[in-house]
């Protein structure tokens, strides 16, 4: 049910865009755009899903997507930036220079994740690269009513006090 309700919300986000990486579903409507954009986002980014937790909201340029860079954003604040390099891409000699957080913003750490299935939004082998501008306790406390992140593993998570 979670990659269902994930691939309806990215759906949209999706179609017509790298079709060398991926066939696009039919069209989704997004979700409703907030009245006020958080700042930091870039201009041209849009809310493409809603609240994921330990991820936050996602937000990006619809021409960007598949692959990003995606920005996540929880209260108001942006927490991560996110690329996706399918596996054929970088068979391909994939290069991705100055890899940088947002301005006023700075990496504190990075999650390297292999999705050997692919997900919704890119259902192909890939590799999804999130640099998070919060600490590892602060993401997994993101969102704690939102869809489920099946990706969240023990590791990510802070130690138990």
């Amino acid at each position: 049910m979670v990659r269902t309700l994930m691939a309806a919300f990215f759906a949209l986000a999706f179609a017509g865009t790298t079709e060398s990486v991926v066939a696009a579903p039919a069209q989704a409507e997004l979700p409703p755009q907030p009245a006020v954009r958080p700042a930091g986002i870039p201009a041209d980014a849009l809310l493409v899903s809603p609240c994921v937790a330990t991820m936050g909201e996602h937000w990006a340029n619809l021409k960007d997507l598949p692959t990003g860079p995606i920005y996540g954003v929880w209260q108001g604040k942006p927490v991560f930036t996110e690329i996706m390099i399918p596996v054929t891409t970088l068979q391909q000699g994939f290069s991705y220079a100055n890899v940088r957080a947002l301005p006023g913003y700075t990496i504190d750490h990075i999650d390297f994740k292999f999705e050997p299935s692919g997900h919704p939004g890119l259902p192909v082998p890939h590799y999804d690269l999130h640099a998070y501008y919060v600490t590892p306790a602060v993401q997994a406390a993101i969102c704690p009513g939102g869809i489920p992140d099946p990706a969240m593993k023990a590791t990510n998570l802070p130690p138990s006090p």
